[in-house]
Parts: structure tokens; sequence; C-alpha cells
């Protein structure tokens, strides 16, 4: 994926400190930001922030986005709840390549807790790195959302 790409971001207080070092490490690689929030370590229930991220990211507001909460999974629910989008939870690297080539995931749920900064790192590279594959999993991909 080119630079140039808005990514949006959303977290609630567990996913906070990961998610600000991931904003300043992709502003570095010279992509643009949106952060819904959460913006501190106050508790805070991740819907608030996840269904923005996803309205945004179903819009084309946000081309991609980065999700994270204490295990990922609260919010890759709240987010995939929203028609069109496909947010895979990833804790390694080679889970989010294939959640883009094969699931054309367009949102990448991390679970903060259970990761370092250095892997959040990689999985983010590889998640918008990564293109979808089309093909056989195109079928697939269409036959996600319900009608």
């Amino acid at each position: 994926m080119g630079k140039h790409v808005n990514i949006g971001f959303a977290c609630d207080h567990a996913g906070f400190q990961m998610k600000e070092m991931l904003i300043e490490y992709l502003m570095g690689e010279g992509y643009a930001i949106t952060d819904f929030g959460t913006m501190s370590e106050d508790s805070c229930d991740y819907p608030d922030f996840a269904h923005a991220l996803a309205k945004a990211v179903a819009d084309g507001k946000c081309d991609m986005g980065i999700a994270l909460c204490g295990s990922g999974n609260g919010i890759s629910m709240t987010l995939n709840k929203h028609q069109n989008i496909r947010a895979a939870l990833c804790w390694l690297p080679e889970l989010a390549k294939l959640a883009r080539n094969h699931n054309n995931a367009n949102i990448c749920s991390i679970p903060a807790r259970f990761i370092n900064d250095e892997t959040a790192r990689e999985i983010v590279d590889s998640f918008l790195n990564e293109e979808f594959e089309g093909g056989r999993h195109q079928r697939r991909v269409e036959k996600i959302n319900c009608q």
C-alpha cells in the first residue's frame, strides 16, 4: 500500500499506549493518520471508538484501520458488525499477511496486552504492505456481508 494513505485508529484504555506508539511510527513512515480515540488511559468503552473507525473505513474516509484493545476480540466484534468491514485479529505478522492476502481485511485488530511494541510494528507493516490476492478468495469475501 502506498504512503499518502489515511490510516484510521481506534482503541480503548488497554490499547492507548500501543496506539500512540504506532501512530508515531506510521507518521514517521509518511502515512496520514486519523485518530478516533481514546485519548488517554482512563477506563472507557471500546465500541465508542470502534464504531467511528468502522464508519470512516466503510465510507472511504480512511483507507485502512488499526484497532486495539486488551485482547483484540471486543473491538474486532464491534467493528465486524458494520457492513463492508473485515476486521482481522492479528497477533503475528503472518496472520496480518494472510488477512490481507486471503480475506481482503481492511482493519487490523491488535491484542495490546499480549504482544510487544516490536511485534505490533511488524504486524502493522505486514498488514499495510500486503495486497488482496483475489482469485478464489474473491467469491469467499463476497459471501461475508449479510443482506
